[in-house]
Parts: C-alpha cells; structure tokens; sequence
C-alpha cells in the first residue's frame, strides 16, 4: 500500500512539475504569454468589484452603533484607538487649518494674552498624534474597499454570507493552489540563477559573457516575476537606464530589484549576507558586476563612494540600482534620499515605482515582519501589480551640491508615482528623532517669539509686576 501512495505522489509530482514547466516556466524564459496571467487578472478584477458592491450596499443598511466607552481592558482600547485613528483619516474629520506657526503667534502679539492662546498648540499636538504624517508612512496603506484577504479586514466590518463564501474559496485558491505554483516557481527561479550564474562565470571576460550573463539574469528574474503573479507596466522605455549610469528609484520592498530586473539588467549595491542571500550573492558577482560590501566596509562612506565611482567611469558596465531612502516606505510617499548616491558623478536615471495595494501588500514593515513571514503574505496575496516610469535622465548642475540634486530627484520621482514628498529620513522607522534637530526646531521657535515680540513683551510685563 505504501509503495502504491508513493508512486500515485511520484506521478503526481511528475505532471505538476511537467504542467509548470510547459505553460510557465517556457513561456517566461522567451519573453511571452500564454495569456494565463491576464485571464486571472479579470476574474480577480471582477470578483474584486463585486464584493466592493455588496460592501458598499451592506454598509447603506443600518448597523448598530458602537459603545461611546470602550472597553476598559488595554488591547481593547488600543485597538479602538488604532480605529478611530484610521476612521478619522479616511473620513476626513480632522480638519487642519493651514496656519503656519509664526503667523499664529503673531496673531495672538495683536492682543493680551488669554488662556485660550494655548489651544493652538494643542490642537497641533493632537493632529500630530492622529494624523502622523511621518510614522504612518512605516505601516501598511490602507485600502478604501476589502480585497477578500483577513490582513486587510481591519476598517470593513459589513460581511455577508455571499462575501464569507467567497472569501473561503479565496483561501483554498491562494493557500491550496497559489502557495504551492508560486513556491515551485520561486525554487525553480532561484536554483536556475544560482546554476546559470555559476556556469557564466566560468567563462572568460568577453561579450559573450556579459550577453550570456544578461540573459540569465533577465530568464530568472521573469520567472520570479511569476512566482508573484506580478503584473507589470513599463512605461517611458526610451529612458530606461544605460551602462555606466545610476539608477535611482523609491523603495517599497526587496522585491523592487527583482521588478526592475524584469526589464533590464542592473549591478546592485548592498552587504554582504550569509544563508541563501549569500549564496545567491557569490554565484552572480561571478557572471556580473555587483558591489557587495562587508559589514566593516558598508560603514567607510569614501571606500563605497571610491568603488562606485570606479564602476560608473567603465562605460561597459551594466548600470548600478540604488535606493537612497535606505528603507521601505509604504509606496504612499517617498522620504528623504540619502546624498551618497548623488556625489558619485555620472547620470542619474530616475525610476518611479508604484504598487497597487488593491491586489496585494508589497510593502515590507522590517520592524514587524521577517523576511521569511514577509515572503509568506506575499506568495499568499492575489497577485502584485504595479507601474514602473522610467523618467528622463538627469545630471548635477553646476554649483549645485548632492543635497539639492538629490532633492530634485526626489521630487521628480514624487511627482511621476503620484507619492507624498517627505523630507524626513527614512531612518526614523528604527531611531528616535536626533537631539539636534529637535534642538533647531527650538531654535526656530525661539527666532519667532522674538522677531514677533513675544519675549519683549513677556518681560516688560514681568518688571512692570
């Protein structure tokens, strides 16, 4: 009996293997469709909008009303808190005044003080803590409708019948069918690049080489595409990056290497790891160019600015991928950009990214997730779907300094995806604000009670007692 369910799982295996083969793999390897992919996407897309319909009548029906107080055990609260927070955002109850600081206070100089004077800054106080426009940018966006995933089931409370049906043949597909398709392409994706890689990088340095190389990498990065059901859209290729150039482009998850290499070939940037990262590393540095740095030599700002600058100034060389933000923000804005990458030199090719969160989560939370749980909500995701804009390139200006170039990158970048421009470092998703910035928005304060006169009056009151 025991060798009869081991063959029956052998041909099992054999014809599962055989159909991801033949109707995947092949057809990702030559670049075409079978239009498997774009089947899936209008039954998703369908079945995305119905429930958004029965959503959206179920909430027309009235619902009991919440407790005025909640719960007075602690996660309850929380929670509650978390709610109204993100009810409030999405709503729009909090209403700002556009009210710079400076002319508020020189508004309250035009009259004696009151006490009310104070609610100015308290109300700024609590539109901080609401509506974080820095922390939020760390978690995952929220949706306007359900996409039938539990993760994303935390602001829709209206769910019928039909919708719970649906919702669990939604598991059997993504976890029963999706799961296992997507975790054999990725194994498939992986060892053929490791393999490829390897073999490449026996030859000697020639064209044939960095063609064969380009080949391997662009064969296995369409196929890891796969294993997401990623839907791609390129848009602009006329100014896809070129050799010996910087590409530059916002920063949602690890998986942005692998969009981007989807439609070219890039040498990355970035440490040193162990496990299978590792691995991965040290078989493609053969067939390609990568700069991997050792943890001790990631902190030696001048020895990485040295070996970039040296891999820009050899026009052969495939173009290097950098994420100045240094983190993943939640594809909703895009954050500081860290200089190093603009002092090198060279042209900059500014690539705009950007996720639709309808159909899956691509962002990583670092601080909540690992890589390995990371991995496992996106294989169990519908699909991801995204635009890609490759935008014109640009060049440092004369008398221009790496923080400003920067900057214009940045907002040329903002402005294409449609993102928030944050000039907040990405860094503050693990470290507390700096003593001297904040000492400098103290400063600034400072600087306005006394241009307003503020503090010239507050002390002549104080003689005149």
């Amino acid at each position: 009996m025991e060798d009869v369910w081991l063959s029956v799982a052998a041909r099992v295996g054999a014809v599962w293997l055989a159909l991801v083969l033949g109707l995947i793999v092949l057809p990702s390897a030559l670049g075409v469709s079978l239009g498997i992919s774009e089947a899936y996407m209008w039954v998703l897309v369908k079945t995305l909008e119905w429930a958004t319909i029965r959503i959206e009548k179920g909430a027309e029906k009235p619902q009991p009303q919440m407790p005025k107080t909640p719960s007075a055990n602690g996660r309850q609260v929380f929670s509650y808190f978390q709610e109204s927070r993100a009810l409030w955002r999405l709503t729009g109850i909090i209403e700002r005044i556009e009210t710079s600081m400076e002319e508020e206070i020189a508004r309250l100089n035009e009259v004696n003080y009151e006490f009310s004077d104070i609610f100015y800054f308290c109300r700024k106080g609590f539109e901080a803590i609401v509506d974080d426009a820095v922390t939020q940018r760390f978690s995952s966006e929220e949706l306007l409708s359900w996409n039938l995933l539990t993760r994303t089931n935390v602001n829709f409370r209206y769910i019928s019948l039909r919708l719970t049906i649906v919702w669990v043949i939604g598991v059997v597909v993504r976890y029963c069918f999706l799961l296992p398709l997507r975790i054999t392409l990725a194994a498939i994706g992986i060892s053929s690049m490791i393999v490829g890689t390897t073999l490449v990088g026996q030859l000697p340095n020639s064209s044939v080489k960095n063609y064969l190389s380009e080949m391997v990498h662009l064969t296995c990065s369409r196929i890891l595409v796969r294993a997401l059901s990623g839907t791609i859209h390129y848009h602009n290729k006329e100014n896809r990056p070129k050799k010996g150039g910087i590409c530059v482009a916002n920063h949602t998850s690890p998986i942005d290497a692998i969009i981007l290499t989807n439609d070219g070939c890039y040498a990355m940037v970035g440490q040193v790891h162990g496990g299978l990262m590792g691995v991965i590393q040290r078989a493609t540095v053969k067939a390609c160019p990568h700069v991997w740095f050792e943890r001790s030599e990631i902190k030696d700002r001048h020895l990485v600015t040295k070996r970039l600058r040296e891999h820009v100034a050899d026009k052969s060389k495939l173009p290097i991928l950098i994420f100045p933000e240094g983190t993943c923000i939640n594809n909703t804005s895009v954050m500081m950009f860290k200089k190093g990458s603009f002092e090198i030199g060279g042209t900059i090719y500014p690539v705009a990214i950007k996720y639709d969160p309808q159909f899956g989560d691509a962002f990583w939370n670092s601080s909540k997730y690992n890589i390995v749980s990371y991995l496992l909500r996106i294989m169990t995701s519908w699909a991801i779907v995204c635009n890609v804009w490759y935008l014109p390139p640009m060049v440092r200006e004369e008398d221009e300094d790496a923080v400003h170039f920067a900057n214009r990158v940045r907002s040329a970048i903002a402005r294409q995806g449609g993102l928030t421009e944050l000039p907040w470092d990405g860094g503050l998703k693990r470290a507390k604000v700096k003593d001297t910035f904040r000492e400098e928005q103290q400063k600034n304060y400072s600087r306005m009670l006394v241009r307003n006169g503020s503090i010239g009056s507050l002390s002549a009151g104080t003689e005149s007692d």
